[in-house]
């Protein structure tokens, strides 16, 4: 038997602003940060938990004493209990009444609750000698279903049928994860779509792209229409007409203004648009899409909970689901996403970029291949190539697919190194280390 003997956290910030890495028409200037957590135990393997909540810089603090407001929901606790029951772990801290106040299962605190049941799950996956995507896919269907919260979606999708969509995957599960150990998953890649990228470095990295082997690319859009046009211009040149091309507002516009800015960039021929408008509003993502069609709306990097992607499906207002790794409640209720996505028939191409996202998801969408939707077609997991050295176990993307992580855990550990080093102290000036 093994307890929790400590739950740290740090303020991680990275100065990617200063290259305008990550810009777009809503975020001119994003610090890519972590609110990081680690869960220590007095077990002799040594094994430690890693998780965090990708931020943009200033308010990574709150985030931080989010996390801090949980050290005594796990302090003293018997691990293996916590471990062995990930359902009831996952109520331990997101039915406690009081922290549900804050949201309920939104915002800050249900994003601190994900990042310490990711860690937990990274824990789990150590233990068992397996990266988190393949002890996910071994459960059984019935402890699966168990891990998922049903409240609030069983007029969506019933436990039921959760199991049902489980155990029709469950024969075919040994052949592909073969498939993915040989070949990998789809990814595309947004790297030469940053709105603060020069004319010249777009053209060069859209070209890049096409090289290396991705089969799509993603441009950010929105802050100036005649500017998105010469720039979806100089991208379709490079590329190629029938090479797909998505874009990406980030909640930039109203309805009215969506529709009109999507439907004036058609002629570029984009293969979806990306959070078109608030990720809040359900029936205006319903008017964009009808609005837009054949254009796809694709969202959900900054949806809260399993309920709005529930009424997102409902309503029409999302053709592509886009979950994200550390903005629900962790692993367990992006099964929920992901069981909902099947029920709908609606692919999955998971946000990624960021700190450690690409890391953290590709385990989701490696998962739901193996384990329930059985397809790749038409899913693709997002590529940033951006500070992928600070983790122990980096992605690794070769002629446009991730391989599939062989290394036991869900990818979320930091090196000690970039740890120390980019812990905040006030200022970028003084967090490198001379």
């Amino acid at each position: 038997m093994s307890s929790i003997v400590s739950v740290d956290t740090r303020d991680i910030r990275f100065p990617t602003s200063l290259e305008l890495d990550g810009s777009d028409a809503m975020n001119p200037d994003p610090d890519y940060s972590a609110a990081y957590v680690i869960i220590r135990t007095d077990a002799a393997d040594g094994h430690a938990g890693h998780g965090f909540v990708f931020t943009i810089g200033r308010g990574n603090d709150v985030q931080v004493a989010a996390l801090d407001a949980l050290r005594g929901h796990l302090l003293g606790r018997n691990v293996e209990e916590l471990l062995g029951d990930m359902a009831a772990t996952w109520r331990l801290l997101g039915h406690d009444s009081q922290l549900r106040w804050l949201g309920p299962e939104k915002g800050v605190m249900h994003m601190a609750i994900g990042a310490v049941v990711n860690a937990l799950w990274d824990l789990r996956a150590k233990r068992a000698g397996l990266p988190l995507w393949q002890l996910l896919s071994s459960l059984p269907p019935e402890e699966l279903v168990s891990l998922v919260d049903f409240r609030y979606l069983s007029d969506a999708i019933t436990p039921a049928e959760a199991l049902a969509l489980f155990r029709a995957a469950e024969p075919h599960r040994a052949e592909r994860v073969a498939q993915l150990l040989a070949t990998g998953y789809p990814a595309y890649t947004t790297t030469p779509g940053w709105l603060g990228y020069s004319d010249e470095k777009l053209e060069r990295l859209c070209r890049e792209a096409v090289a290396d082997g991705f089969p799509q690319i993603k441009l950010k859009v929105g802050a100036d229409l005649a500017d998105d046009r010469r720039r979806l211009g100089i991208a379709r040149a490079a590329v190629g007409p029938d090479f797909p091309i998505a874009i990406d507002a980030n909640q930039r516009w109203d309805i009215g203004a969506a529709i009109g800015w999507v439907n004036a960039l058609a002629e570029f021929d984009p293969a979806w648009i990306e959070e078109p408008t608030s990720p809040d509003d359900i029936l205006g993502h319903a008017a964009i899409a009808r609005g837009i069609a054949p254009v796809r709306v694709a969202t959900g990097e900054h949806v809260q909970n399993r309920i709005v992607f529930k009424q997102l499906l409902q309503a029409g207002g999302m053709d592509v689901m886009q979950i994200d790794a550390t903005r629900v409640g962790g692993v367990n209720e992006n099964i929920a996403n992901l069981l909902l996505a099947a029920k709908f028939g609606v692919p999955v191409c998971p946000h990624a970029g960021g700190v450690g996202l690409c890391e953290a998801v590709q385990h989701l969408s490696m998962f739901d291949f193996v384990a329930l939707s059985g397809t790749m077609d038409g899913r693709m997991i997002e590529y940033v190539d951006h500070l992928h050295e600070h983790f122990v176990t980096p992605v690794v993307v070769e002629r446009g697919r991730y391989l599939a992580p062989t290394t036991p855990g869900a990818g979320t550990e930091m090196l000690a190194r970039s740890i120390d080093d980019h812990t905040w102290r006030g200022s970028h000036a003084e967090q490198v280390r001379a």
